[in-house]
């Protein structure tokens, strides 16, 4: 404590002093928050608060920059979409076409005309396919594979898309057919002449063989236990169809057997013409007894309501007979008639031509084919061999159907079916991924929301109480500024003591 009187040392007016530049700083740090509205302008002001607010401040710029990437992400899908739903568009017409050129009221001059348009058509959806960008970036070409949409403020936080090429020679009918089609003999007691069957196989020559054949596409694998060689394509994709919505892949069999037919001359009741009997699906037989060919074609579709068979005869006036479901064909009981394979002219099933050889019988077993069929690839087992598939499916593009012909047209149809699969696929997954980027960008939306809310708790000035306290600091200013001229005055005063 300084001596009373001094006039050297002025207690008093150092503690006013002291107490001037405490509130002086305080009004200083006050102003400042009322003027930036912010507690913490400094690290100074609050080291851990300022800690805490550049992680808020750092995540709401890479919530913020996210959300715009996903804006940016959904008008990308956007514009594949859009693309994706004109190629359908056209796909669709192309569809109409193959069932016109289908029908068999075409002249071949209008069929022609028919598959120019279909050209024209197809050179479209490969256009659309090759022209469509966003930002300079193809997208549905087959090169937008495995792009990283960054939707989130942290590494990590993406989301990759791929887009698969949509050009007509990308999409169409992914497939792998039976190459061999059983065709032998039945059991019996062999004969000659009238009644006598001459196929292309040896007996039990190239049936399914007892197997266990698994295929596994994209969407997943299954297998199926083939039982019989007498087992029918029929049944065989029927197993297949059960799991067709965990695998994506189908089955279509047919059965289709070509003889070259005479009839029977030979003397006695039931020798001459055509006699045997047929079964096709089911049960159901039939007992065929006819004069000419064109009887035997007649019968036999006379009955096609319960045998599932139909008959025709070629243009070399072969017996053509064929079962739709892929049901086994079986003629028994001949009394009358050859159908045999005779000179170079193979016995047929299906696409399928069996090798020659000859055997004589009482009749014939025909197998039909089965077609496993998939929008997208697929790949089979090794013992796919023993029903005579191949090991991985083979794609027919829809840029390669031709609709010039009835039998063009009807494997167009198919075409076609699964090229408007796999381009409604391709939407689907476009508008999936769409939805994602949309919830997502609505779950950075409540983020931001929060962490607003939570950096503002941290570093927002509470503006009634700053301004209490800017107050209460400026009075205190001016308390001080008193004290000091009261002090100075009693020191002033301590002079008149002075001689």
């Amino acid at each position: 404590m300084s001596a009373i009187g001094s006039i050297l040392t002025n207690t008093g007016a150092l503690d006013a002093l002291n107490s001037i530049s405490n509130t002086s700083s305080l009004n200083n740090t006050y102003e400042q928050e009322l003027s930036s509205g912010l507690q913490i302008n400094s690290p100074a002001d609050n080291p851990a608060g300022y800690i805490t607010a550049q992680g808020f401040t750092s995540q709401l710029n890479g919530i913020t920059q996210a959300i715009s990437n996903a804006n940016q992400g959904v008008s990308l899908l956007q514009t594949a979409e859009g693309a994706v739903q004109q190629q359908i568009s056209v796909t669709q017409q192309l569809n109409s076409i193959a069932v016109q050129a289908a029908n068999g009221t075409q002249t071949p001059q209008e069929a022609q005309s028919l598959q120019s348009v279909v050209q024209q058509l197809t050179a479209q959806v490969t256009s659309i396919s090759a022209n469509t960008q966003f930002n300079n970036i193809n997208l549905l070409d087959g090169s937008f594979s495995g792009v990283q949409f960054q939707v989130g403020a942290n590494q990590g936080q993406s989301l990759a898309v791929s887009i698969s090429s949509t050009s007509a020679a990308s999409i169409g009918l992914n497939s792998s057919t039976i190459a061999a089609t059983g065709i032998f003999g039945s059991t019996g007691t062999s004969v000659s002449g009238d009644g006598a069957v001459t196929v292309g196989a040896s007996a039990g020559a190239g049936a399914y063989t007892v197997a266990t054949v698994s295929w596994t596409s994209n969407s997943g694998s299954t297998s199926s236990t083939i039982t019989s060689v007498n087992e029918s394509a029929q049944t065989i994709a029927a197993a297949v169809n059960l799991t067709s919505s965990t695998t994506g892949v189908y089955a279509q069999a047919t059965t289709q057997v070509t003889l070259n037919v005479t009839a029977g001359t030979g003397a006695g009741a039931g020798n001459t013409g055509f006699a045997f009997t047929l079964q096709g699906s089911g049960s159901a037989t039939q007992t065929i007894n006819a004069s000419n060919v064109t009887g035997l074609v007649s019968q036999i579709n006379g009955d096609t309501a319960a045998t599932g068979i139909t008959a025709a005869l070629n243009t070399n006036n072969q017996l053509v007979l064929t079962q739709s479901s892929g049901a086994n064909i079986s003629i028994t009981g001949i009394t009358a008639g050859s159908y045999t394979n005779t000179g170079t002219t193979a016995v047929t099933a299906g696409s399928s031509t069996v090798a020659s050889a000859s055997i004589t019988n009482t009749g014939l077993l025909a197998q039909g084919q089965v077609q496993f069929q998939s929008a997208s690839g697929f790949s089979l087992s090794s013992n796919s061999t023993a029903i005579g598939l191949s090991s991985s499916s083979t794609l027919q593009s829809l840029a390669s159907i031709n609709v010039s012909t009835i039998t063009g047209a009807n494997a167009a149809i198919n075409v076609v079916k699964f090229a408007l699969q796999n381009l409604g696929n391709e939407g689907g997954q476009l508008g999936a991924t769409q939805q994602r980027l949309t919830a997502n960008i609505n779950n950075l939306n409540t983020t931001s929301q929060n962490v607003t809310s939570a950096l503002g708790v941290v570093q927002d000035a509470n503006i009634p109480q700053v301004s209490n306290q800017l107050t209460q600091a400026q009075i205190q200013a001016q308390a001080g500024v008193a004290a000091l001229k009261s002090s100075t005055t009693l020191q002033q005063s301590f002079l008149s003591l002075l001689p």
